[in-house]
């Protein structure tokens, strides 16, 4: 055998082992995101002829009420979900990177949420923010907040998104812990000990030593946490519905009900083709801000 068919050979062999892999990415994924931006172009209910719509689709985006409210909303749950479950995340890594007693009981039980059930969960979280003879608001109604000015949580618009945004903080913060734990541990304690010779305090260490040292770190949190937040869906199908009203309406839920339930699929593609380039354009400005940095 020749080393040019032994070469052959091997690679063969190398893409035989791939080939699943790529073919099942092909397609279940390539392939219906390649059908859906064919199918922004088009009018299609699911069974019926398909006909062209040109740029239609895209124009009826200017006059949706639903649409504009699903972008507002997905935005506000961004902004309001991302720094949020960092910092938590950060700072229940950090407790949990000493050495306290029952340390790694408390790692397990911070990682539970992530991977529990959001069935079960969801149920859970409900019960507890109940505006009518919820815990939380037993708790607050004993430490004299008034019947009155209790918040009604998921069931009042102006505490909807707020409750959504708490209960995806709550639940993902673990899985986020891990990923700073590793990066936490992963700092030379020599700089600890250089900057503390250097008369440095606790909070200066902090400054000017773990969170340059985790930036790769918090960058790769970063991206993650937001293309996670912008196509979020399960939370708010669990929690809210996407109301009371449009109040926690999300592009994803969005896309789900006129895919499905108005089954307009050509809309629908279109509005997945605002959040593709809505999602690229946000996580290019963050390389590109995270290249800047460095």
């Amino acid at each position: 055998m020749t080393s040019k068919q032994r070469t052959l050979k091997n690679n063969l062999v190398a893409y035989s082992f791939i080939a699943p892999n790529f073919i099942g990415f092909a397609v279940f994924t390539l392939g219906p995101i390649l059908f859906a931006f064919i199918l922004a172009f088009l009018n299609w209910n699911g069974s019926g002829n398909i006909s062209f719509a040109g740029l239609s689709n895209f124009k009826k985006l200017i006059a949706d009420a639903s649409f504009k409210a699903a972008l507002k909303n997905t935005i506000i749950y961004s902004i309001g979900t991302v720094p949020l479950t960092m910092v938590c995340a950060l700072a229940l890594a950090i407790v949990l990177n000493r050495k306290i007693f029952g340390r790694n009981f408390l790692r397990t039980v911070s990682f539970f949420p992530y991977v529990a059930s959001l069935v079960a969960v969801a149920v859970v979280w409900n019960m507890l923010f109940n505006p009518a003879k919820g815990p939380i608001n037993m708790l607050l109604t004993y430490f004299g907040v008034s019947e009155k000015n209790l918040p009604g949580w998921a069931a009042d618009k102006n505490w909807a998104m707020i409750t959504v945004i708490l209960f995806s903080v709550w639940k993902n913060m673990g899985y986020y812990m891990v990923i700073y734990l590793a990066g936490l541990q992963g700092i030379n304690p020599e700089l600890y000990e250089a900057a503390n010779l250097d008369g440095a305090n606790k909070w200066q260490q902090f400054i000017h030593v773990t969170i340059p040292q985790l930036s790769a770190t918090t960058f790769f949190v970063s991206i993650m946490l937001t293309i996670d937040c912008f196509k979020v869906y399960d939370q708010i199908y669990m929690i809210t519905q996407g109301g009371p009203g449009t109040s926690t309406l999300v592009l994803v839920y969005h896309i789900y009900n006129t895919a499905f339930v108005s089954w307009d699929l050509g809309y629908a593609s279109a509005i997945s083709m605002v959040l593709f380039a809505l999602v690229l354009g946000v996580t290019l400005f963050q390389f590109y801000m995270g290249k800047k940095r460095h």
